[in-house]
């Protein structure tokens, strides 16, 4: 018999959100793309991501009722977990598609539960938000590889963290919090295309939630090119170079007299292009027995510098690279945008995570620099 104070949460896992990342796919939306991404070589994360979330939630074990899918959906990880739960629906098909999310998801919220978290990216909230709109308190754990709205934790841990102080406490506010809608199609053309598709209700922990990616706006060119410039001139010439996604690192291409692609990895050495849109597996080829740096820009508006859409810098491709040879680079507005708040770090492996924390300079101009913090 379930406890009176009993808490029941909806989980709701997209098995196949990240499958693109580290192959380089931009995202992971639609069937051909998932299958291609496999024959890449990807490996689904979102399970682990997951399960790291539900890590925060192990000493309420006894006062949690978890509603879930089958198999991949949410059954498989809370079987691992050691939590009690029910499958209260079925997948339609052979594999599962938005269509399944959508309808856990309102089938959950019939059924009555505090919260429901999910797994995805931005595609994994706009079906959430399709199904049940404002009202229903939800947390996204963060496993999708474009992640712009702003209903995600910070991390997987930070999810399961907010849901835990959500469930345990009576004063945590329940914010309504963009979902955006990007276009993968443009964005595997090099162009962002994104739009806000509606809100969802999050409970809020100010630290513990990232905020919606916001542009560069078009007066940074001038700042940029002094960036470019500067980084430029400390180039090695016997060195690797993988130049993150964004329009920061894009200058620096520009500089050179290279193209370089907006949402992608790309790796110059000797001013000379050696890969475009390099898939993790590409980066760890070309790195073998060869010094290399990362240049990489914080997200605009949530100041993450790895683990949201350049997946490719993956922890075996970063455990190659000693930490003074990330050269993080970006505009003041930028960090001034930020109020103070830590440049964030979610690479997938925590022990990483923490070894990448603590005080970096940063390249804001030429022969202009500033020391910020690293947190995850």
């Amino acid at each position: 018999m379930a406890r009176c104070d009993t808490k029941r949460i909806g989980l709701i896992v997209n098995p196949v959100a990240g499958l693109g990342g580290r192959v380089a796919l931009k995202g992971s939306d639609g069937v051909a793309i998932q299958q291609k991404a496999l024959l890449l070589g990807a490996r689904p994360e979102a399970g682990r991501r997951t399960a790291a979330a539900l890590k925060e939630l192990e000493y309420l074990r006894d006062r949690i009722e978890f509603l879930t899918y089958p198999a991949e959906m949410g059954e498989d990880i809370l079987r691992a977990a050691g939590f009690a739960f029910r499958v209260v629906g079925q997948i339609r098909g052979s594999r599962t598609e938005a269509i399944d999310t959508r309808e856990a998801a309102a089938r959950m919220t019939q059924m009555g539960v505090d919260l429901i978290l999910f797994a995805g990216g931005d595609g994994t909230a706009r079906d959430i938000h399709d199904a049940l709109g404002l009202g229903q308190p939800v947390i996204g754990i963060p496993a999708g590889v474009k992640i712009h709205s702003a209903v995600y934790g910070t991390h997987p841990r930070s999810a399961g963290e907010l849901a835990r102080l959500f469930l345990e406490r009576n004063d945590t506010r329940l914010q309504e919090r963009e979902v955006m809608d990007v276009d993968e199609v443009a964005l595997r053309s090099g162009r962002m295309s994104a739009r806000l598709y509606g809100f969802l209700s999050v409970p809020v922990v100010h630290h513990l939630v990232q905020a919606q990616k916001a542009p560069s706006p078009v007066s940074e060119q001038t700042v940029l090119q002094a960036i470019a410039l500067e980084v430029v001139e400390l180039m090695e010439s016997d060195c690797l170079y993988l130049l993150c996604p964004g329009t920061t690192t894009r200058a620096v291409a520009a500089r050179l007299g290279l193209a370089k692609t907006l949402l992608g990895v790309d790796v110059v050495s000797q001013q000379a292009l050696l890969a475009q849109d390099a898939t993790e597996e590409q980066l760890l080829a070309l790195m073998s027995g060869r010094r290399a740096y990362i240049i990489v820009a914080p997200i605009g508006g949530q100041g993450f510098l790895f683990g949201r859409g350049n997946q490719q810098i993956s922890p075996a491709v970063l455990g190659l690279v000693d930490k003074e040879r990330i050269v993080v680079i970006s505009t003041p507005d930028k960090i001034f945008a930020l109020r103070g708040e830590p440049f964030l770090v979610d690479t997938g492996d925590p022990e990483l995570d923490r070894a990448l924390t603590g005080f970096v300079p940063v390249i804001t101009g030429y022969r202009e620099r500033i020391v910020y913090r690293i947190a995850c």
